[in-house]
């Protein structure tokens, strides 16, 4: 199997699911992926960090909306540059207009086309022009609106119906797809998953020392502060904390794209009366990110509910149980399925009181109960939510979709 993988993030890509997965994994298994998206900055050979194939890549260049019409001008010119006879399908990933291309020409050409969904984009460019409201400006208010709307009219009416095959991102992903009028049996639901390999790799050599006497306990946070998560309340969770543990602190690892709700969040720490107790560590390595959690006495993963996000498959879970940290999560359906099958951590409702409760109970964990729950946590990703185990599995539909006529 040879794929066309059309991606609209840039390169490198630190999302897991495609730089470990269809990166790594999947090509020892027969898999093999040409990746066409955009690269920052000046364009620069880079075919040696992606051995599953050829980087088919433009140059990133000029403000957002230049990022844009330069983006879709290379899927155009790439899709139609495909030689049939080396593909056997196009993949999209949450693109639904770049989709509706790639599926009329893979018609087209005779190859199979493939949509790789792991959010809901259009209703999520939707939630956003609603959260701006027209006091943003008129542009940033229907730019993205009328980008969802069209998005879910594309995605829902044309594309999804029409595709040979359909990946999702959870077991709800694929529920609510369902509901949309496709049929399952045209659908492969892929969690995310953690390069377990690479996490034993990073934590060699790290010392896990006890905090040092009067240091309080790290609570950590690995991901992204977008105006979504609302990781605000995690500063009354601090907060709280505090009141048992004098000298805890808040570690967050990350930032958001809109430097307006960093100043924002900013002044809610200062508000809650712990922005003395806040490090803002910002974007940095994953291998960095992963020892600062790691040296966590437990890590928070937050998603509020609602029809976005529900249907995620959070990355943050699985990652905090393979570097040996507890988890306080909310009640996503995929962190509470992980958390009823290991124990390793409390999956609560996304309640500043409710969160605080549970980081109090962990922390009151004995040195024998916790070291058992880390194992518990450990042993189910390195069985369930390793990429070693989901490359295998995803391959074997590859080949069996590969085989349909």
């Amino acid at each position: 199997m040879r794929l066309l993988y059309l991606i609209p993030d840039g390169y490198p890509t630190f999302r897991p699911d495609i730089a470990v997965l269809f990166g790594n994994r999947l090509h020892p298994h027969g898999v093999a992926t040409d990746l066409v998206g955009f690269q920052a900055g000046a364009l620069q050979a880079a075919d040696g960090g992606w051995p599953a194939g050829r980087l088919l890549l433009c140059a990133d260049r000029g403000g957002r909306a230049g990022r844009h019409l330069i983006s879709f001008v290379h899927f155009v010119r790439c899709l139609l540059r495909a030689d049939a006879s080396a593909y056997d399908a196009f993949q999209v990933r949450n693109m639904p207009v770049v989709a509706l291309l790639a599926l009329v020409l893979a018609r087209w050409k005779g190859v199979r086309f493939f949509y790789w969904m792991s959010y809901p984009v259009s209703e999520g460019q939707i939630d956003l022009a609603r959260q701006r409201g027209l006091a943003a400006g008129v542009m940033r208010f229907v730019f993205p609106w009328l980008r969802g709307r069209i998005g879910v009219w594309v995605l829902y009416r044309w594309v999804l119906p029409r595709a040979d095959h359909v990946f999702v991102q959870s077991a709800q992903m694929l529920r609510d797809v369902v509901a949309c009028g496709v049929a399952a049996d045209r659908m492969t639901a892929v969690p995310m998953g953690v390069d377990v390999a690479a996490i034993d790799q990073c934590l060699a050599g790290l010392q896990r020392a006890p905090h040092p006497t009067g240091v309080g306990p790290t609570l950590g946070y690995l991901g992204t502060l977008d105006r979504a998560r609302r990781i605000e309340v995690l500063f009354g969770v601090l907060a709280r904390v505090r009141r048992h543990h004098p000298q805890a602190r808040l570690a967050l690892v990350g930032d958001a794209g809109d430097e307006a709700h960093i100043v924002w969040l900013k002044q809610q720490a200062q508000a809650a009366g712990i922005a003395d107790a806040v490090d803002w560590l910002g974007w940095v390595p994953t291998a960095k990110g992963w020892q600062a959690m790691a040296q966590c006495e437990l890590a928070f993963s937050l998603f509020p509910r609602g029809f976005l996000l529900d249907s995620a498959s959070p990355t943050k879970v699985p990652e905090y149980l393979a570097l040996g940290t507890a988890v306080v999560c909310n009640d996503n359906p995929d962190q509470a399925e992980v958390m009823a099958r290991t124990g390793a951590g409390l999956c609560v409702p996304l309640d500043e009181e409710r969160l605080a409760t549970a980081a109090l109970e962990i922390l009151s964990w004995a040195p024998a109960e916790h070291q058992s729950r880390m194992a518990a946590g450990r042993a189910y990703v390195v069985a369930e939510r390793n990429y070693d185990k989901i490359g295998a599995s995803l391959a074997s539909v590859y080949s069996r979709l590969r085989g349909r006529s």
